[in-house]
């Protein structure tokens, strides 16, 4: 029996049945009369379609694919959704002024009562002053494996492998000690037999709980620096088409980066100017494109690179970019075109999927022969080191910001370049919505 035939003997039922089987109905004198609870369960129970036959979804397995798919979303652009750090000593002082404007319970007639019982009131006070923002702190900053793998992967050069958890855990003990020592103190001012016994212990919890917040106070200045830090990275649009420039230190990309695009990155002649990913933007046909500056890649094994070349992979990795490789031939970067060659070739390998555009910079430098240096092992029979040295990668455009030579060009090319990247990246939406409609 097909689907179809066993949904219209389901709603052939007699509806008594069906009332019948429910828990929510309930008789009212003859009568057989469903509750509201049914109509609900009614509306919102879901079928899939199992071999030609309806089976009821488990609510359950729902329940758990939309918490997956929020979480996913929630790890996108995690930077700029951190709660705001107050100083620790800004904490301190509010929570000592809050504390001390606590009164005694009022109708309280015997002074010794009234003395402990505003003492721990105010220890209490104090304690939760204290350990509520570290608490928040603790709960609304996001897990590193939760984040995005790109987001992941900034927290962890950026600063330094296990420091933004050794940090979050040193705020929590913070927590737990203020907790602790708040309610042993708030406990024996309770228990004080004078007047005079419950000032003073509440003079010294007071005194307790301020030295230990004033000494271990730091590490909530230290996520205070941590939360600055990651609120300066650059804000990106995963759905938006990005260039990426990549090559070797000081090739000129900075100065790409500022011809095409709104982004002002720094511009020196020495390696390494560019320490971090900066971020600039071109607008084409009312759509905005993403254009990022990466570090310089030196030639040499992953495990040697340093931090900043350990960010460009990463974009590179984790981002949909599409990629521009700047070339510099005219020997004047401080990366022998052999050395570069080798760098490209690398990457090229690596990552085949990104859209790519080669760009020669400083072509107006570039000699008749070309140039190589004495740290070269010059092999005359690779002939496609040698076409490299001469003229870079098939397919290059070269350009000079100098004399101005090939910039429309390569203006040209890199907007055809991000309207492809554009394209591929809908496609991919259209293929990942479809195969979830299918799961």
């Amino acid at each position: 029996m097909n689907g179809t035939s066993s949904l219209i003997q389901l709603w052939q039922i007699p509806s008594t049945k069906l009332l019948a089987r429910s828990k929510f109905s309930k008789v009212v004198g003859r009568y057989m009369v469903p509750t509201l609870c049914f109509s609900k369960d009614m509306q919102t129970a879901t079928y899939e379609i199992v071999n030609g036959s309806y089976v009821p979804n488990d609510p359950n397995k729902l329940n758990k694919v939309k918490d997956k798919v929020l979480a996913t979303q929630e790890t996108v652009g995690a930077f700029q959704k951190l709660p705001v750090v107050m100083p620790s000593v800004d904490i301190l002082y509010s929570a000592l002024r809050k504390a001390k404007r606590v009164s005694a319970t009022k109708g309280i007639p015997n002074a010794a009562k009234r003395e402990r019982n505003k003492g721990a009131k105010q220890l209490d006070t104090l304690m939760k002053e204290l350990s509520v923002p570290l608490r928040l702190y603790k709960e609304n900053f996001p897990k590193r494996k939760l984040l995005h793998p790109y987001e992941r992967s900034l927290v962890e050069l950026t600063l330094g492998d296990g420091n933004y958890e050794e940090v979050l855990g040193h705020v929590d003990a913070l927590r737990k000690k203020v907790t602790g020592v708040g309610k042993e103190h708030a406990a024996l001012c309770a228990k004080s037999t004078s007047k005079q016994e419950a000032e003073e212990r509440l003079s010294e919890g007071m005194k307790k709980l301020e030295e230990i917040f004033s000494q271990e106070g730091k590490a909530v200045d230290n996520l205070l620096n941590i939360a600055k830090t990651l609120r300066a990275m650059p804000v990106l649009d995963l759905e938006s088409p990005t260039l990426c420039l990549v090559g070797a230190p000081n090739v000129g990309k900075s100065t790409l980066v500022r011809i095409l695009s709104t982004g002002k990155p720094e511009i020196c002649n020495y390696p390494f100017t560019t320490r971090g990913i900066l971020m600039g933007h071109i607008a084409f046909n009312y759509q905005n494109f993403q254009v990022t500056d990466t570090p310089g890649l030196l030639r040499r094994h992953d495990d040697d690179r340093n931090n900043l070349e350990k960010l460009t992979l990463a974009v590179l990795s984790h981002l949909p970019t599409a990629v521009l490789y700047v070339h510099d031939l005219s020997g004047e970067c401080g990366t022998s075109p052999s050395d570069q060659f080798v760098i490209y070739k690398e990457i090229k390998e690596r990552f085949s999927n990104h859209l790519w555009l080669d760009v020669v910079s400083k072509c107006d430098l570039l000699q008749e022969s070309p140039v190589v240096y004495i740290t070269d092992n010059s092999d005359a029979h690779d002939l496609e080191l040698t076409r490299y040295r001469k003229v870079g990668p098939d397919g290059a455009i070269h350009v000079s910001v100098n004399s101005e030579a090939g910039l429309n060009e390569l203006k040209a090319r890199v907007h055809g370049l991000l309207l492809s990247q554009s394209a591929r990246i809908k496609s991919q939406e259209i293929n990942l919505e479809t195969v979830q409609l299918i799961r």
